[in-house]
């Protein structure tokens, strides 16, 4: 297996938004070792046709023979890219490191990414790789990576062996609904509502893989593996994007650490609780607090 898995980057039709990206991407550590492959969703309509073509060459002339492209020709869908694309290369290369096209990274981002990814190969309970932490004032002196037993999707990587377990019909996700236990559990002791969202996606009012994967880590008693300062700025909170804006939330205000220090991987893998409860409280705050709690709670209540 390569010292350096292979960087797959999903875009549609945001071409500055990507232009970011790639510049971002280019300067990290590793980039010329890494093997690059570009999905580009199609136009949904005609409206789109510009901006998704503008999206491809941009990709084309920022990366040139450095990438391996896929553009397709319909409109798939971002939870239909995201599954294809991530299947077809960890069944080719094993493992991958999956960047979408609102992110802006840390130059150490790939070098924590791989070195993870090699530390952790045969660990069968962990199931990812984040780059992205929440801002945790506890964390910020630490060296150390951390498990946590929830996923995040703003620049990660994982496995075959992870990837192969994917469940996208989220299986046994009726629990939630009369089972408080379970669904406190599954919202982080009450600290975000994942519970609603995978309910909603499987009710047809929303499309996310990102929800039935971490389905799939929570059955499995999974943990993912987070740098302790965030190595990845989401920059698609700002409507562009396929799930809006998220005016409460602040998650798009966590800077990265740009340094080029080796973070610690932690042995054995265990979930630490005290560290677990102060990612939680930076979580609660991050996503709005009690604000956006009642909000949420009225959305059920009215079934949007």
């Amino acid at each position: 297996m390569s010292a350096h898995a292979p960087i797959v980057v999903f875009a549609y039709r945001r071409p500055d938004h990507l232009r970011s990206t790639l510049t971002s991407l280019m300067r990290c550590e590793g980039f010329e070792q890494s093997p690059v492959i570009i999905y580009c969703d199609g136009a949904r309509d005609a409206n789109e046709a510009d901006s998704v073509l503008a999206t491809r060459e941009l990709a084309r002339v920022m990366l040139r023979d450095h990438a391996e492209y896929h553009f397709s020709e319909e409109n798939l869908g971002l939870s239909h890219s995201v599954i294809a694309g991530v299947s077809d290369v960890v069944n080719r290369f094993g493992r991958a490191i999956l960047v979408e096209d609102d992110l802006v990274l840390s130059p150490s981002f790939l070098t924590f990414m791989n070195q993870a990814l090699d530390r952790y190969a045969h660990e069968e309970r962990v199931f990812q790789v984040s780059g992205y932490m929440y801002d945790v004032h506890e964390l910020k002196a630490m060296s150390s990576a951390l498990f946590l037993p929830f996923s995040v999707s703003w620049g990660w990587a994982t496995w075959k062996r992870a990837w192969d377990q994917f469940d996208p019909h989220a299986t046994g996700w009726e629990a939630l609904r009369t089972n408080k236990v379970l669904r406190r559990r599954f919202n982080l002791d009450g600290t975000y509502d994942y519970a609603t969202m995978l309910m909603r996606h499987m009710a047809g009012l929303r499309d996310s893989w990102a929800i039935r994967w971490y389905w799939t880590v929570f059955k499995a008693n999974g943990l993912v593996l987070f740098p302790p300062v965030s190595l990845v700025i989401n920059t698609g909170f700002d409507g562009t994007g396929t799930h809006g804006r998220g005016w409460l939330r602040k998650f798009s205000q966590t800077r990265p650490a740009f340094s080029s220090t080796d973070i610690d991987l932690p042995w054995p893998v265990v979930l630490d609780a005290g560290l677990y409860a102060h990612v939680k409280q930076a979580l609660w705050r991050q996503n709005g607090g009690w604000l956006t709690l009642v909000l949420e709670r009225m959305r059920r209540l009215l079934n949007l």
